[in-house]
């Protein structure tokens, strides 16, 4: 399931994480992240690949997958931001702020995105014309 793009793992259950897909989908400088849920049998043999698991329980972050590196929490956050277009991608600067700083505020965030958000029953379904951005258990 080796993914040739970097791939963008998302909490599927998680609105705020949904939201965040459709805001990457739709402001990306070229669309080529591609993306798989959490979840998802896909996502889970990405991760097997490079010898990450996940915590039992509720994801707590979104992770990039890019060649052999997963990103997580902040550094996943601005690598995505680096990709949209001005002046979305000036997040991507951000980087220069202390991990411990930036992991915090994540986080934050993420402890409280349910209450915060909502969270769904069922991870979000590709659109026919997102289809090809994401990945399938079927190594799409």
């Amino acid at each position: 399931m080796t993914a040739a793009a970097p791939v963008m793992l998302f909490d599927g259950h998680c609105n705020l994480c949904n939201h965040a897909v459709d805001f990457v989908l739709s402001r990306e400088t070229t669309p080529e992240l591609r993306f798989a849920s959490l979840q998802s049998a896909a996502g889970k043999a990405l991760l097997a690949e490079r010898g990450v698991a996940l915590p039992e329980g509720d994801p707590d972050t979104v992770l990039l997958v890019d060649g052999p590196t997963v990103w997580s929490h902040s550094d996943a956050a601005l690598r995505v931001a680096r990709r949209l277009r001005f002046p979305w991608n000036v997040i991507g600067w951000f980087g220069w702020v202390p991990r411990f700083v930036r992991d915090g505020v994540y986080r934050f965030v993420a402890r409280n995105r349910y209450r915060w958000f909502g969270r769904s029953e069922t991870c979000r379904i590709a659109t026919p014309a997102e289809k090809a951005r994401f990945l399938s258990a079927a190594g799409g």
